[in-house]
């Protein structure tokens, strides 16, 4: 399967810049969005590796070589997804720099924060908590659960005016029905960002449009640290800590032929 023209949000580092090559490798071309994120703009956090800060800092043009290496086809654009335009912005940029319209979104980035009601001042792996505020909740539900809304919206337009009948969504989620206790913010919009994808399953399903979710396991996307791992481990629920090439196998499955009776389900990976 050749020819289609991917958007994968988040994708300077960890699952977005997995699935962004695996895509690549299977001939997709691929428009990687990102954020740099300086490492000043972290909250001091002593249980998180060094690493990770300075992975969310670079720019994606790094993974962009990488793809152009091994002969795919890549390009890249910074996007603050908390703006509303955003979206028309970074379909236009696809097909200009990739010369077709986008088919295949993966709604990966993030704005994760840790925050809570309880009084508590670390979570349970001892990451700083802040209490839920106003500007906790804008900021996550802006890049978690509206800008996936809107990118989703942007791509049924488009997919419609071009009488297109192809089509995939994938989104990455977190959490579970019965809340997510130190990452409530998140994972209320993690709810949202779920809900709005079954609805574009159900509403796309006849345009050809595939719409599924992925909830990947504790992932080594630069945040593990040793209490995490063994807790991965040693925890029966889990399957230990996975790399980011393995949810990227699943991504790149939903968004194949293969897969393409396969819509508004909810993959959760162990």
């Amino acid at each position: 399967m050749t020819g289609h023209v991917a958007l994968v949000t988040g994708a300077n580092q960890g699952i977005g810049a997995a699935v962004a090559q695996a895509l690549a490798a299977r001939g997709d071309a691929v428009l990687l969005t990102f954020l740099a994120m300086p490492p000043e703009s972290h909250r001091p956090d002593p249980t998180m590796p060094a690493r990770y800060a300075a992975d969310r800092a670079r720019n994606a043009q790094e993974i962009v070589e990488k793809i152009r290496y091994n002969g795919g086809t890549a390009a890249a654009i910074e996007a603050d997804l908390t703006d509303p335009a955003a979206g028309p912005r970074l379909f236009d940029k696809a097909e200009r720099a990739l010369g077709g319209p986008v088919d295949i979104l993966v709604n990966n980035a993030s704005g994760w924060l840790g925050d809570s009601f309880a009084a508590h001042e670390k979570d349970t792996f001892g990451r700083p908590l802040t209490p839920v505020t106003a500007d906790g909740f804008d900021h996550q539900f802006a890049v978690d659960a509206r800008a996936p809304a809107l990118l989703i919206a942007e791509f049924a337009r488009r997919h419609v005016a071009r009488g297109a009948t192809w089509g995939r969504i994938v989104g990455l989620i977190s959490g579970s029905p019965q809340g997510f206790p130190g990452e409530a913010s998140y994972g209320a919009a993690k709810a949202a960002h779920e809900n709005y994808m079954m609805t574009a399953a159900s509403e796309l399903a006849q345009l050809g449009v595939t719409a599924n979710l992925v909830k990947p396991p504790i992932t080594d996307t630069g945040w593990i640290n040793d209490e995490v791992a063994r807790y991965a481990d040693d925890d029966p629920h889990w399957l230990g800590v996975a790399q980011p090439d393995e949810v990227a196998e699943v991504i790149t499955w939903l968004t194949s032929d293969a897969a393409r009776r396969i819509t508004g389900h909810r993959i959760d990976m162990r």
